[in-house]
């Protein structure tokens, strides 16, 4: 018998004969949202609180504020983002500009899907610079709003902020499983 085993023998010996018992799912969920400015504000706030750079403009201003972010950058564009101009390479790419699926005001994460225009998974990890655009009418208050609009057959890449994680001195390191960087316009 391997350990695996033995212990979950273990553990169904232990719990024979207890009964059944349910489980609450009373979830927050399907909060109206009265104010679309305000959860703009508040995911705003909160992409700022992870170290990230964020920018709120109206619409019109998207493509002039995207070319002010990027200066001479070259960038992978992926299939299905509305831009010109994409550096097709990834490896010689000095960032990587998306849009994504659904973005969450309470803890200022965005989830990408990789729909159309938001690459897939390695072109969203490997560059030292991501620049997401988001659409005010994608940012739901919490997370359960966010999952029910997302497919669960669908990958997902749940991002907070540029990557980041400490040593055991907690010293911060940024960039080690992701972009170190990670810039954010939020179309108003």
């Amino acid at each position: 018998m391997s350990a695996r085993e033995e212990i979950l023998a273990r553990i169904g010996k232990a719990v024979a004969g207890a009964p059944d018992v349910e489980i609450p799912r009373g979830y927050r969920a399907g909060r109206q949202v009265e104010d679309q400015e305000a959860l703009v504000r508040l995911f705003a706030e909160r992409v700022d609180d992870y170290r990230a750079i964020v920018h709120v403009v109206p619409a019109a201003e998207v493509p002039a504020k995207i070319d002010a972010c990027l200066g001479d950058r070259k960038m992978f564009v992926p299939e299905g983002f509305d831009r010109e101009g994409g550096w097709p390479d990834l490896r010689t790419a000095d960032g990587v500009i998306t849009g994504c699926a659904v973005a969450i005001a309470e803890t200022g994460t965005i989830v990408l899907d990789h729909g159309p225009g938001q690459g897939t998974r390695a072109q969203t990890l490997v560059p030292d610079y991501h620049l997401c655009v988001v659409r005010a009418d994608q940012i739901v208050p919490g997370v359960p709003e966010a999952i029910a609009r997302l497919d669960p057959s669908r990958p997902q890449t749940w991002i907070s902020g540029p990557s980041a994680t400490s040593d055991i001195e907690l010293n911060r390191v940024e960039g080690v499983h992701g972009p170190r960087t990670l810039e954010v316009v939020v179309s108003a």
